[in-house]
């Protein structure tokens, strides 16, 4: 039994419970592992086929039994791992992707405890294993971290590719629009709570000038410390005002661009792993940043943040500044202007579709009764234990949905987007199948 015809009969027996015979045993008379298609100097068999088709199943949505439906849920498949493999095959030239052994064996982990979790011992799990052909569960860990980092690898080129804009969205037309909603979603939108969509304008205050220079004085003492020698989750955990990270001594995990404020990623993404920045002003204070780790398209990081301490003056000012921007817009003033003028660039622009028996207290009593177009008054954004930090904000509503099944209109931006991003990658895959030899046998 191949490696991959034997994990198909593992994820038949996970995802179905063990009641859902494998297809090869229905199908006994037919030869499994044979070649389907070849891409390039690679191979793809009926058994990778039928591997992908149970992972996909669930006790909830069991594989049709209709002989014909089964074939063009195959054939589906069949171009579905052509295009990954026409990915990988790109990918592997890519000489800025990077996967780290640490990613693969994370990841597998996190596959297999979730597998293990279905069977009631490790016994049972082990007897499951040996029945589907794998002598011991370090046979199955070896197969899936192989799987895990091929898998990393595509998608770290995929993101290559979109972000250099090799890939780019498609627009949709308005009946390839109409016709995905009717297909996929007419009779499968579930009813959805009442939801609000929102501008808003946020005002923090500011600091004084003198308290600025104490944090950023203070910032650079750490700065000399840690290049010292000193610890630097230990500094993170006594001086980081940041409410988050302090506690996991500064950790911020990974992240991409677009996630954090653009003068954070300016240093997180120039910096070498290991080096301690200068001290570096954004929004939120004075950051000391640690790259740790780097791959193509995120790193991993840590920081100190330092606060500038708010005095009552400062409170004061912010709230006299959000009073003037209230009597602006109430004299005519547009919105979108004064929002680049005076918000807090630490806080989101807009918010959309949020449901409304989630909004905060504050956004919920600031926009009861508000219809799209209206603008709320000024009210208090309170930080937790920190009275003087409290920030003030405006909010304009810009629509409202009631409670309910999701109508086509109501829909169709996300659609066109989600399309627009497909056919972008659609159009990718054809180029690449123009240059690569494929060729697709008979199932």
């Amino acid at each position: 039994m191949t490696v991959a015809l034997r994990f198909a009969v593992v994820c038949t027996l996970l995802l179905a419970g063990g009641v859902v015979q494998p297809l090869a045993a229905q199908e006994a008379d037919e030869p499994i592992d044979r070649v389907i298609a070849v891409v390039g100097n690679t191979a793809i068999t009926r058994s990778q086929v039928e591997e992908e088709m149970f992972s996909r199943q669930s006790a909830a949505t069991p594989l049709p039994t209709d002989a014909a439906a089964l074939n063009l849920i195959r054939r589906q498949l069949i171009d579905t791992l052509i295009a990954e493999e026409l990915l990988y095959q790109e990918a592997l030239t890519d000489t800025t992707i990077k996967v780290t052994d640490q990613e693969v064996l994370d990841a597998a982990d996190a596959v297999i405890r979730k597998t293990r979790q279905n069977f009631p011992s490790e016994m049972a799990f082990r007897a499951e294993l040996q029945q589907a052909g794998f002598q011991t569960p370090e046979d199955y860990r070896r197969w899936m971290n192989e799987k895990q980092r091929r898998e990393l690898t595509v998608v770290r080129h995929r993101e290559n590719l979109q972000q250099s804009e090799r890939i780019k969205p498609l627009p949709p037309s308005e009946k390839e629009t109409r016709a995905y909603f009717d297909t996929h979603l007419a009779e499968r939108t579930a009813d959805t709570p009442a939801t609000i969509s929102l501008r808003q304008i946020i005002l923090a205050p500011k600091p004084s000038e003198a308290a600025g220079q104490r944090a950023h004085a203070v910032a650079d003492s750490i700065v000399t410390a840690l290049r010292a020698g000193a610890d630097f989750a230990v500094a993170a955990r006594r001086f980081s005002t940041d409410p988050v990270s302090a506690a996991q001594g500064g950790d911020l995990g990974w992240f991409r661009r677009g996630v954090m404020v653009p003068e954070f990623e300016r240093i997180a993404f120039g910096l070498k792993p290991g080096v301690v920045s200068d001290a570096f002003e954004t929004p939120f204070g004075w950051h000391i940043l640690q790259v740790q780790r780097v791959q193509a398209t995120e790193v991993q990081a840590r920081h100190i943040l330092i606060m500038p301490e708010i005095d009552s003056t400062s409170a004061a000012v912010a709230r006299l500044r959000i009073d003037s921007v209230a009597a602006a817009i109430a004299a005519g003033a547009r919105f979108d202007s004064l929002q680049r003028v005076y918000h807090d660039a630490a806080e989101e622009r807009q918010i959309d579709q949020y449901p409304v028996d989630s909004l905060l207290p504050a956004y919920a009593a600031a926009t009861a009764g508000l219809d799209s177009g209206q603008v709320s008054r000024p009210f208090l954004l309170a930080v937790p234990g920190q009275d003087l930090r409290a920030k003030w904000a405006i909010v304009r509503v810009m629509s409202r949905l009631p409670a309910g099944r999701l109508s086509y209109e109501q829909l169709k931006p996300q659609i066109r987007k989600f399309l627009g991003v497909q056919m972008g990658k659609d159009a990718y895959i054809r180029e690449l199948r123009r240059k690569t030899y494929v060729d697709i046998r008979e199932l």
